[in-house]
């Protein structure tokens, strides 16, 4: 199914799959109706994708994003008990070096930059997603998620963004992934570690100042149960929302969630909950990835925290997963662009 109607709108809803990104048949409009020039028209459309990996020994995030403008890619690996073992930023002005694929069932992202190179597969039969990332020397990562082999159900939402604008979504969370992540100091093998991973592939017309709370874990349960969690206040929740689990896979939807931790202290415990009582979550944040950024028109307070999550979730048919220890990461996100 195609994002773009004949009639030029995007489909709003939640979707059983991943939508064609015909981004060529959109018809962009003002607030006051008129048809968008095509400089306001590519200006506002930005991109974000990034790719996550969990275990109890390793965590390692990576992200894309194109701002039109600009483009920024980052990548860090975290032990916990040893802290931030590597951390690297770069920045590209008017996305130079950038290539973002339009679909996350086919097609390359890809970054290029001084000794940075990242690229980020997506292929269909099997459903495979997979990430190479070298860093001057410091780091190695070559790891693949198979969302057929645990017959993965992901999330996949479009929801409106004011008057004229639209976000699209599309996440996964609690897939196993395998592989291999090296430094100079050692390299881990990630089906070993038994690790999991998250990804999200994000684009549309967003409001142009914008903030939000994001959570997402992933993990194997005491059970034995693999459980992804995404959810979020502040984005993706005008009608319809992305707040979600994955349980053994399968997706559970969630109901709206509130955020509570200390702005100025975000390095404090945080509680999640969500307003039906399904959802009850305290974080103890172990370290942190921020980006921040001041200049003039554009400005960015990212924070992105990881740590361990514990607590209960309610399923719909009355069971509750405890959660006891699983790792995952949380966001304190500002964006002007």
């Amino acid at each position: 199914m195609q994002l773009i109607q004949p009639d030029g709108r995007p489909r709003f809803g939640i979707f059983d799959d991943a939508l064609e990104m015909n981004l060529d048949a959109y018809v962009h409009r003002t607030p006051m109706g008129d048809r968008a020039g095509r400089l306001t028209s590519w200006l506002g459309y930005k991109r974000f994708q990034y790719f996550g990996v969990l275990s109890g020994d390793l965590l390692v995030g990576c992200a894309l994003a194109d701002f039109r403008h600009s483009a920024m890619a980052f990548a860090y690996v975290f032990e916990p008990g040893r802290g931030m073992r590597i951390e690297h930023t770069a920045r590209a002005p008017l996305g130079i070096g950038m290539h973002l694929a339009s679909s996350p069932r086919h097609g390359e992202s890809r970054f290029r930059g001084r000794r940075f190179e990242v690229r980020f597969g997506y292929a269909d039969a099997p459903r495979r997603k997979s990430i190479q990332l070298e860093l001057d020397g410091r780091l190695s990562v070559d790891a693949e998620l198979d969302e057929s082999a645990v017959g993965f159900e992901p999330m996949s939402i479009c929801t409106r963004v004011g008057r004229n604008g639209w976000v699209y979504a599309h996440k996964v969370a609690g897939v196993p992934v395998r592989g291999t992540v090296r430094t100079p100091e050692r390299t881990w093998d990630l089906e070993t570690l038994d690790a999991f991973a998250h990804h999200d592939f994000s684009a549309g017309y967003m409001r142009r100042e914008t903030f939000w709370n994001w959570a997402c874990l992933s993990g194997r349960t005491e059970e034995g149960i693999q459980l992804g969690l995404n959810v979020s206040c502040g984005v993706n929740e005008t009608s319809f929302s992305e707040n979600c689990a994955w349980v053994d896979g399968k997706l559970e939807p969630l109901g709206l969630c509130h955020f509570e931790y200390d702005w100025d202290r975000p390095l404090e415990p945080w509680r999640i909950t969500s307003a039906d009582g399904a959802l009850t979550l305290q974080f103890e944040p172990e370290g942190q990835h921020q980006e921040r950024l001041r200049l003039g028109l554009v400005a960015t307070d990212f924070k992105q925290i990881f740590g361990v999550f514990s607590g209960t979730i309610r399923l719909r048919d009355g069971r509750t997963l405890r959660v006891d220890g699983l790792r995952g990461f949380v966001e304190d996100q500002y964006a002007k662009a």
